[in-house]
């Protein structure tokens, strides 16, 4: 998140499969492994796990193969396959935490919060695992309210959508949308005020790379519309300008990811509003429909992390590249880093640069245009861009490669629906 002060469904598919084998990883080995990891590494996740099996029918006591494969089904949200090699991983390398954590992160997803507060202890991150363990006794994101789908109008929509929610029963506040974000953030003054319950802070990275404190605790509830979400871990952090919205009210948090995945959610930007979906057979159904008309966008995605949504997108006529969709880069379309203004062949020489604001403090920035930006194969011309606000650790933390941030100024002509259960991205223009 940073801000400034100053077709159909077969059609998606060959798009992804062609995108997948262009990405061709490293030559020059032929060890299995080494050729599996970077399949992986160059995102090629399902080459790469037919490679891990492959390694797994020779030695079925291999660790790592059998780790990535539960690597690759979380990344996917195939929640029973991760398990099941997560749990085999876990006993093969009783040692490692990696396994570990990757499980909790498995029960996360399913809101399975005290299942996940033991393995995330067991992996040495304490913080997580007392407050997870703080909901035993309670039903996390419980949901109630009869309605099928609620439609919560955007109090603005540029530089960000911001909508308006009611907490713990009383307190109303607005929060702005970003999907930049995962669980519900709450500004630490605010989150006093409802006396949000904290259970220790760690150290988050925001855009640039800057680093700061963030409180973890328990919300008792929040109203979206027709929606009433009961017992939510969130992020409590100091606020940094959030910006304004029309009278004058600033923004008391951020609604992200985590909330968007127990629905159906649609970020519709020309209708100016933000539909949830209950996960119904109805609403499947709909979606069904949608994916088959020929202006929709369908884009496969895959999920790290609790909120990094990756898929294949092209910067002019770059090689293709995993982009990370995140919503909250206000003005902005595109956010990337060095490498891949490098190979698509972009000059920032003498151009002015001006300071920016992050979610961890000021971010200098430097503006450009992409000439043709894809996401899939949606297209849009001449996206305001920015270099400078991408945090370096973004690029290859997950293990591959991220090319760069697809964001509000690309998503602005389209409703955006996110399917986290067939894992794609529906893009409808307006």
């Amino acid at each position: 998140m940073i801000r400034f002060r100053h077709s159909a469904t077969t059609a998606a598919a060959l798009v992804f499969l062609a995108m997948s084998t262009w990405a061709q990883p490293p030559e020059g080995t032929e060890d299995p492994m080494e050729q599996a990891d970077a399949l992986f590494q160059a995102g090629r996740f399902a080459d790469a796990e037919r490679a891990y099996k492959s390694i797994l029918d020779d030695d079925a006591a291999n660790g790592r193969a059998a780790l990535r494969l539960g690597e690759i089904a979380l990344l996917g949200n195939q929640f029973v396959e991760a398990e099941r090699r997560l749990k085999r991983a876990i006993e093969l390398r009783p040692d490692d935490k990696r396994p570990k954590l990757l499980l909790a992160e498995t029960y996360y997803r399913q809101d399975r919060l005290v299942q996940a507060a033991d393995l995330y202890r067991a992996g040495g991150q304490e913080v997580a695992a007392d407050t997870l363990a703080s909901f035993k006794g309670l039903t996390p994101y419980e949901i109630t309210g009869k309605a099928e789908t609620t439609r919560l109008k955007f109090v603005q929509t540029d530089p960000l959508p911001v909508i308006r929610a009611r907490f713990n029963g009383s307190e109303e506040g607005l929060l702005l949308i970003d999907t930049g974000a995962a669980e519900l953030f709450l500004d630490t003054r605010f989150a006093e005020k409802l006396g949000v319950p904290q259970f220790g802070s760690t150290t988050g990275t925001f855009a640039g790379g800057k680093r700061a404190s963030i409180g973890h605790g328990r919300l008792d509830s929040i109203q979206l519309g027709e929606f009433e979400f009961k017992n939510l871990p969130v992020i409590v952090k100091e606020r940094q300008p959030l910006g304004i919205a029309p009278g004058g009210e600033t923004p008391v948090g951020v609604i992200g990811t985590v909330v968007f995945y127990h629905f159906f959610a649609t970020l519709d930007y020309p209708n100016g509003e933000l539909v949830l979906r209950r996960k119904t057979d109805g609403v499947r159904a709909e979606l069904a429909r949608q994916a088959q008309a020929p202006s929709t966008h369908v884009v496969p995605f895959w999920m790290a992390g609790k909120h990094f949504m990756v898929a294949w997108g092209t910067v002019n006529d770059s090689e293709p590249l995993l982009m990370f969709a995140d919503t909250g880069l206000a003005r902005g379309g595109f956010l990337c880093p060095q490498s891949t203004l490098k190979g698509a062949g972009i000059d920032l020489s003498g151009r002015p640069s001006f300071e920016g604001m992050g979610g961890g403090g000021p971010v200098k920035v430097t503006p450009f245009t992409v000439e043709k930006l894809t996401f899939g194969d949606a297209s849009r011309s001449n996206v305001q861009s920015l270099f400078g606000g991408f945090p370096p650790s973004t690029e290859h933390q997950m293990g591959f490669r991220v090319g760069g941030i697809i964001s509000h100024g690309f998503f602005r002509a389209y409703a955006l629906t996110f399917d986290f259960e067939r894992m794609q991205f529906y893009l409808t223009p307006g």
